[in-house]
């Protein structure tokens, strides 16, 4: 994989251009785009710009508005369309001197549909969605940076699948605006790169909060809190071998684990995402839904269907429960300093007819708070697996931090 922070060290000591870096981006690009399938669209050619992210080539996920490109949205409803402008997150990147690779593959609307992506580290297995595009693209290597949105797991889970690093930040910290909407309460914009400290600095870049790059946190004397949400069913065994594998790194490291217990607000809580969802989806997606039924992709058109008996009472009680949760986790999160779960059940699955399961992201996408996850070892069929780290609502700094700790003792994942 490409680092950004490398990349741009390289820049700064004269090593490469800013186009060469661009140039090599493309080479790669062109080399394993037919295998892996990460675009749904390219500019003819990759111009650097200005401003500290000069070289960087980001994979912008496709229900993104951008003027240049079209904004397709895994959907043949949207075949070639073009928006007028770039949604504000285009324009921030461009603003830091980032130059657009393409459109990532995404699901239809984001949703269940797979995407024609391939996962790099076995072709026939999933590279999970929806966002997935954007972290295959990374982990072939082919682009330093993506942009993904996460309305269930649509961040965290790819990039465990693909061996990544993905953050959501926490809930608004980068806009929606110009965003294809599934569910306003819920849609977050994310990052991927080849490791944490890639991430935090091409966050505090493109947000202007220098504090997010943050450096490692001390692991010695760090309160680590554990979580295997038990409300969200159990997981495959390589998942929890991958979470005993971090509480044995984390340990040796002197850190302190702190098994938690889930308090009934957050389990009640990550039962209400999926009437909130499904409410403000059939809202979202109601002129498809009216106008072009039959084209909508057949596990989303079944979705919106059943999501239709979905009362206003169910909806505001759900609201009310959100809340609830979210007055819930910050006594949660204040028990430590971090904490840790599943990224994901287990190894991506070992087909292309689904994209996973998001269970064990929900929960952390409805409270609104950061969460972050790295690869920390291969399970039975040799695909990455992954934790992640999660902490209150703002503190994509200390999640950062503690992740950047974490990913220097374990074996890199390639």
């Amino acid at each position: 994989m490409q680092s950004l922070r490398d990349i741009l060290r390289r820049i700064a000591a004269g090593e490469i251009t800013a186009a060469g870096a661009l140039a090599l981006s493309a080479a790669r690009i062109t080399e394993s785009e037919p295998s892996i399938q990460a675009f749904a669209s390219r500019p003819a050619e990759l111009v650097a710009a200005a401003g500290p992210l000069a070289g960087i080539a980001c994979g912008v996920k496709d229900i993104i508005d951008t003027a240049d490109l079209p904004t397709q949205m895994g959907s043949v409803i949207y075949e070639g369309w073009r928006p007028r402008s770039d949604a504000p997150i285009v324009m921030m990147l461009k603003g830091a001197g980032a130059t657009v690779a393409g459109k990532t593959h995404t699901t239809a609307f984001a949703a269940s549909d797979p995407a024609p992506t391939r996962n790099p580290h076995d072709l026939r297995a999933s590279p999970g969605g929806s966002s997935a595009g954007s972290a295959a693209g990374v982990a072939a290597g082919m682009i330093p940076l993506a942009i993904g949105t996460q309305t269930g797991g649509s961040v965290i889970r790819p990039s465990a699948y693909c061996g990544v690093a993905g953050i959501k930040p926490s809930y608004a910290l980068l806009p929606t605006v110009g965003v294809k909407p599934f569910s306003w309460s819920l849609d977050t914009l994310g990052l991927m790169a080849a490791r944490a400290d890639d991430l935090g600095l091409a966050l505090a870049t493109i947000t202007g909060r220098p504090e997010l790059d943050a450096t490692a946190a001390e692991l010695k004397g760090l309160r680590i809190g554990v979580t295997r949400q038990d409300f969200a069913g159990a997981p495959e065994p390589a998942a929890e071998a991958a979470l005993l594998r971090f509480c044995e790194i984390a340990t040796g490291a002197g850190a302190q684990i702190v098994e938690l217990e889930s308090p009934q607000a957050l389990s009640e809580a990550f039962h209400a995402h999926v009437p909130l969802q499904g409410y403000e989806a059939t809202q979202a997606l109601a002129w498809e839904y009216a106008e072009h039924r039959e084209q909508i992709a057949p596990k989303l058109r079944a979705y919106l269907d059943g999501a239709r008996s979905v009362t206003p009472a169910q909806y505001d009680e759900a609201r009310r429960v959100s809340r609830r949760g979210r007055d819930a986790a910050r006594a949660f999160f204040g028990q430590v300093d971090v904490v840790v779960s599943y990224a994901a059940p287990g190894e991506a699955p070992d087909t292309l007819a689904s994209t996973g399961d998001a269970r064990f992201n929900r929960l952390w996408t409805l409270l609104g708070v950061p969460c972050l996850t790295i690869p920390v070892m291969r399970g039975p069929r040799g695909l990455p697996v992954g934790i992640q780290v999660i902490s209150g609502f703002g503190a994509d700094d200390r999640v950062i931090a503690a992740a950047k700790a974490l990913e220097t003792r374990v074996e890199p994942i390639r």
